[in-house]
């Protein structure tokens, strides 16, 4: 509570100063897969079309039926309040209590499921494009988490290629994203001013390359062609596991046991970085809630403990490890934190998750917070991703930073 307390006034002090960026806040313990989505299957990070819906659930583990209120807010491209009244980006009202939800069904864990959709009865229209953060607020009006999404307009074309770095010293460890933006119908004025670019890799914002700006142009046509500043560590393919029959042992788990919830072990895993690099089709970190004798995997899929392990080595006994992935939107706190027992050697985790397919991987956290991804994984140019670039646009003596178009791109046919 005192967390999320502290979280609004620091909030409402960014709007008045309007030059702070504003971070996602992670949900409590009782809030638990989050899943947030437009029209495509991905979850988490949004980008839809000026028009489109987007869907957010969650369920909440406490029983209580607890209500529970959205509210939406409008940001420039480095996520500091625009100058936008709520009435211009917005038609309808927010503040609205989400009322869409169910108990669950059938289920050991007792849990609430909810569900809004944007544009509804209430908030019918969001009328321009742009950054965008919806948050969730309880009875009290305290703020329980936070969500961002994107808004675009379909104005210019954006293509995007993944090539192996230029960088000789990183060539078996980097992928480096160009990109030409243009338009037969939109002027850029001023471009290294009013055009800037971000590049997300796997839906993640935490390794996100922002605020990059045309290296030149050639026409109407805006190029990126940077040998460093577009590179991202190519990573290795996500670990998966599947327990979408909670009474049996599925991929790659090791055996399970039934206690108050059931129990899954998955499998020990070992580090990667120094083995040769293996296909390994993955989700790029995502997961998808699935039960095989549901009907609505929603409000009938379980909640079980799933016990992770990861072999020690003389690296690793004195780093700080944790459990990564969109399970939990890339958050890293304590409950992903590994523990060592240095008499078997092995990093242990559990983690409460809902019945489904999840990919995860291991990574290192530095006293500082930033993390090295592949510590324990490695990097490899060939490691297949996905890459989103989203064009922000603000025209001179404009007010807000709109999206104007974005482009996607894929390292499974990198190229040199």
């Amino acid at each position: 509570m005192k967390q999320n307390i502290k979280y609004t006034i620091f909030l409402f002090l960014f709007s008045l100063l309007g030059f702070s960026q504003i971070q996602e806040l992670n949900p409590p313990d009782y809030i638990k897969t989050i899943t947030f989505k437009g029209n495509t299957p991905e979850t988490q990070l949004p980008i839809l079309k000026l028009g489109e819906y987007v869907i957010l659930e969650f369920d909440a583990l406490n029983g209580d039926e607890a209500d529970f209120y959205y509210k939406i807010d409008h940001f420039n491209y480095d996520w500091t309040p625009s100058a936008l009244m709520k009435s211009e980006f917005l038609d309808g009202f927010d503040n609205q209590r989400i009322r869409n939800y169910e108990n669950s069904y059938n289920t050991y864990q007792i849990y609430s499921h909810y569900k809004l959709t944007i544009p509804n009865a209430q908030t019918k229209r969001l009328k321009v494009s742009g950054n965008y953060m919806l948050s969730i607020y309880n009875n009290d009006d305290a703020l329980v988490f936070s969500r961002k999404f994107m808004i675009y307009e379909d104005k210019v074309n954006v293509g995007v290629n993944i090539k192996r770095t230029r960088n000789i010293e990183f060539i078996e460890e980097k992928q480096r994203v160009d990109i030409i933006v243009s338009s037969e119908s939109m002027q850029f004025n001023n471009p290294k001013q009013t055009v800037k670019a971000l590049i997300v890799q796997n839906n993640n914002l935490n390794t996100a390359i922002s605020n990059l700006k045309p290296l030149y142009t050639i026409g109407n046509k805006l190029i990126y062609k940077y040998d460093n500043e577009t590179s991202f560590w190519g990573g290795n393919e996500y670990l998966y596991f599947e327990n979408k029959d909670v009474r049996a042992a599925n991929t790659g788990i090791q055996f399970i046991d039934l206690k108050d919830l059931y129990h899954n072990y998955l499998f020990t895993n070992v580090e990667r970085i120094n083995k040769p690099y293996t296909y390994n089709p993955d989700i790029n970190g995502n997961y998808v809630i699935t039960n095989v004798d549901a009907d609505n995997p929603n409000i009938e899929s379980d909640y079980v403990w799933m016990h992770f392990s990861l072999l020690g080595s003389d690296y690793l006994k004195d780093k700080t490890v944790h459990i990564y992935g969109n399970f939990n939107n890339y958050a890293i706190d304590e409950s992903t934190k590994m523990t060592y027992n240095a008499a078997e050697n092995i990093f242990t985790n559990t983690l409460l998750l809902k019945q489904g397919f999840y990919n995860y991987k291991y990574i290192v956290v530095n006293n500082d917070y930033t993390f090295d991804e592949g510590a324990i994984s490695g990097n490899y140019y060939q490691t297949e991703n996905n890459y989103k670039v989203i064009i922000y646009y603000r025209d001179l003596g404009a007010r807000y930073d709109k999206i104007i178009g974005i482009g996607e791109g894929n390292s499974v046919n990198i190229s040199n």
